[in-house]
């Protein structure tokens, strides 16, 4: 059977409707004639993990799962259908069989348990994540997307999180259904860039599973877009989350391999440099989460470097839109995960809201500040910047839940120290 006929036989539908991307690897490779060593020779790994991804199919490693399907040639739109992405039969990914209440139960307890204590409803949650699980219908809106992606950005940029998450499950399932209809390489960038712009308010409030979920998918239209912002952004986002599960290793490699590539578009234009910059400043911070210094350092001074040249208020809808200010930020951050508050704080000296376009990014200045004084033990300073974060972008306080954990450690060790009562009450807590 020639490779047009097999990935339209019955056999290799039926596994795009089960989203089987395993069984499409183990069919591909049959086909070829392969042993499961033959496979993991190509992709590097052994016999044993072709044989586990064959038969663990979506949950096995996404990259090994994209490595083995590039290496059997699984076209694009037959791998996406079976991820339950778009594209291929079926359009909307429709479960294999009836949905028990004992099987959703259980997945919605563990939701609404990982929600507990934030700000944004543990509903807007379940809708986000069943919106990854299986594409919604289009909505009908006559807004263009581009029009509402903007929105979608302007409600994470003024802090607006619950809003932004009500609106998420509309917002990806029309970029899905529109660029399966367009197969276009822009359609396919605007897809990938709603796909980071969810991971990034889902790793915020701290829902890391469904956040890296969003990333990958990210990942992939950026890569079938061909667009290196795209893939920059989504590497960035992916990057994050995997720092905040424990993976520094595959963190850093992710978003040194999304540094090298923007480099190599020769840094043209700001956008490029920009980029650029943005990559330089999450990989110091991945670098410094997982204890590099060296590295750390080095790579905060290079994005000084590069974003030296930029403009102090970035252009609206820039996809990544460092500044100098905002690469000061980032040193903030980088000083304090290498444990040295006093540095965090001397990198933060001059940094001012009026620096900062966005709500968000205002809070953030404050946060951040707000940890270097508590990591110095300084629990006065502390909470006047948590206080001047939530004044300027409540859900800096309200939704993330590492912020939260300091303010309920000033409530318990220092309550009567000035504006801690002030700020308990402001992220919603119980004085």
């Amino acid at each position: 059977m020639n490779a047009g006929r097999l990935w339209m036989s019955e056999q290799a539908r039926s596994l795009m409707e089960k989203q089987d991307p395993g069984g499409l690897i183990r069919l591909g490779r049959s086909a070829l004639g392969w042993r499961l060593e033959d496979l993991g020779a190509r992709i590097g790994c052994s016999a044993a993990t072709v044989s586990r991804l064959e038969r663990r199919g979506r949950k096995a490693d996404f990259d090994l799962v994209m490595s083995a399907a590039k290496a059997v040639e699984i076209p694009k739109h037959v791998l996406a259908a079976s991820l339950g992405l778009t594209s291929g039969p079926p359009t909307r990914v429709v479960p294999s069989g009836p949905r028990c209440a004992e099987e959703d139960d259980p997945m919605r307890r563990r939701m609404l348990l990982a929600a507990a204590g934030l700000a944004a409803p543990a509903s807007l949650l379940v809708g986000v994540s069943d919106a990854l699980a299986s594409i919604p219908d289009p909505t009908g809106s006559p807004v263009p997307l581009d029009s509402r992606l903007a929105a979608a950005r302007g409600l994470f940029d003024a802090g607006q999180n619950s809003k932004l998450l009500r609106a998420l499950p509309g917002l990806l399932a029309d970029a899905n259904h529109a660029a399966s209809r367009a197969h276009e390489e822009i359609a396919l960038a605007r897809l990938s860039t709603a796909y980071s712009l969810a991971s990034r308010v889902l790793t915020k409030v701290g829902h890391y599973g469904d956040s890296r979920l969003a990333a990958d998918r990210a990942m992939l239209y950026a890569e079938w877009s061909g667009s290196a912002l795209a893939a920059a952004a989504a590497a960035r986002e992916l990057s994050i989350v995997l720092r905040h599960q424990d993976q520094p290793t595959a963190a850093e490699r992710h978003i040194l391999d999304a540094a090298v590539k923007v480099e190599e578009t020769g840094l043209r234009t700001d956008a490029q440099s920009s980029a650029y910059a943005q990559m330089l400043c999450t990989t110091s911070y991945t670098a410094a989460r997982a204890g590099h210094r060296e590295q750390a350092l080095a790579m905060i001074r290079e994005a000084a470097r590069a974003a030296r040249d930029l403009p102090a208020v970035a252009p609206e809808g820039r996809l990544l839109p460092i500044t100098p200010p905002a690469v000061d930020l980032y040193a903030v951050g980088v000083h304090w995960a290498l444990g040295d508050a006093g540095a965090a704080l001397e990198a933060g000296r001059n940094l001012r809201e009026g620096q900062f376009a966005t709500a968000e990014r205002k809070g953030r200045m404050h946060t951040d500040l707000a940890r270097a004084w508590w990591q110095w033990g300084k629990a006065e300073q502390t909470a006047a910047e948590l206080l001047s974060a939530a004044r300027v972008s409540p859900g800096e306080v309200c939704d993330r839940p590492a912020i939260r954990q300091i303010v309920g450690d000033l409530r318990s060790r220092h309550p009567r120290v000035t504006g801690v009562r002030e700020l308990v009450a402001a992220a919603g807590m119980a004085v």
